[in-house]
């Protein structure tokens, strides 16, 4: 495989840009922002609409855990892992209202023994390009080599999911 690989993930929810899951250049992994929501919907964990589509209320905890998942299925198929995460940039659209609740489940899903421990970065922003609450963007290692294929579009990607 190339060191510098477009990579992409057939469980994460699919990119709202022409962009990839995930870069490799050498043995490190830059994942693009991960949200969210769910693959193959516009469905959004967490997110009660009006019949306009807008938002009514959203529940941080729920979106928190479904991003989490996110990122760990892009890690997983493109040959990385949640123990390998380096760095975490996390965007909040309302700081004053989620960073305690994003907090604590950042602490139970990244920190302590048997955690990765990442440094991270959390910001406010005043919105993202679907209505989500969240977003991560994350580095990590990667430490053995993946055997890429390509999908239908032609990106690089691996089903080798480095996890059970």
């Amino acid at each position: 495989m190339p060191d510098d690989a477009d990579l992409i993930s057939h469980r994460a929810p699919e990119p709202v840009g022409a962009y990839p899951h995930a870069k490799r250049v050498g043995n490190l992994l830059f994942l693009s922002g991960v949200g969210p929501r769910k693959r193959g919907t516009k469905d959004i964990p967490g997110v009660e609409r009006d019949t306009d589509g807008n938002v009514l209320a959203y529940d941080i905890e729920v979106q928190c855990r479904s991003c989490f998942d996110n990122v760990r299925a892009v890690l997983q198929d493109t040959g990385s892992s949640w123990d390998d995460i380096i760095d975490v940039l996390v965007f909040l659209t309302d700081m004053k209202r989620d960073f305690p609740a994003f907090n604590r489940l950042y602490a139970e899903y990244f920190a302590g023994p048997g955690n990765p421990n990442p440094t991270r970065t959390t910001i406010e922003i005043g919105a993202l390009p679907t209505p989500i609450a969240i977003e991560l963007k994350v580095v990590a290692r990667i430490a053995k080599e993946i055997s890429p294929r390509a999908d239908s579009r032609g990106v690089r990607g691996s089903g080798r999911s480095s996890e059970p």
